[in-house]
């Protein structure tokens, strides 16, 4: 992790901006007394920037291209591509009845190596449905590095999956 970044500091400024209690329905379809509202983060230039360093730190050398998931993700993988330099794609849920009809967005060069950059997961089904596409369309995807694991599997089922994941903060990093 590069010396500018306090992710101590970023972590207490994270939880100050995102956190919210109260009874969500998370993505997984799981219900959560906490929810971590990536839009506070991600649109918010003070807390994206440094987000995007340490997502960049986590990435491994050698990659070509990054991928971010709609919608949430967009934000971040724009900010990581801009501190790293590496393009991007962006992988949609599901094909749009318009236009192109594509599933991934940008140019996705053959045999490309990818860091997938992921918001808050918990079981990370979203984020391994994206890897798998990646994968099926030639791309080798390197890691998956996301901003917050719920610690709720998303660690594991990844890597049940096949791939490789890093977070920049788990739930216990930050107290919550």
């Amino acid at each position: 992790m590069p010396d500018q970044l306090d992710l101590q500091q970023l972590g207490k400024d994270l939880v100050k901006a995102a956190y919210l209690e109260g009874d969500f329905l998370l993505s997984s379809g799981q219900r959560s007394r906490y929810y971590m509202d990536k839009y506070r983060f991600s649109t918010d230039p003070r807390l994206l920037r440094p987000i995007a360093l340490g997502l960049a730190g986590l990435l491994p050398a050698g990659l070509t291209c990054l991928a971010g998931v709609e919608l949430g993700a967009v934000p971040l993988v724009t900010a990581v591509s801009l501190e790293t330099g590496l393009p991007f794609v962006i992988v949609r849920k599901g094909a749009k009845d318009y236009g192109t009809a594509k599933l991934i967005e940008g140019v996705l060069p053959p045999d490309s190596r990818i860091g997938l950059i992921e918001d808050v997961l918990t079981t990370a089904a979203q984020a391994i449905r994206a890897a798998q596409l990646l994968t099926e369309l030639g791309a080798n995807v390197q890691k998956i590095v996301y901003v917050v694991d719920r610690e709720q599997g998303a660690s594991a089922n990844i890597r049940a999956a096949g791939f490789s994941p890093a977070a920049l903060f788990t739930k216990t990093a930050l107290g919550i």
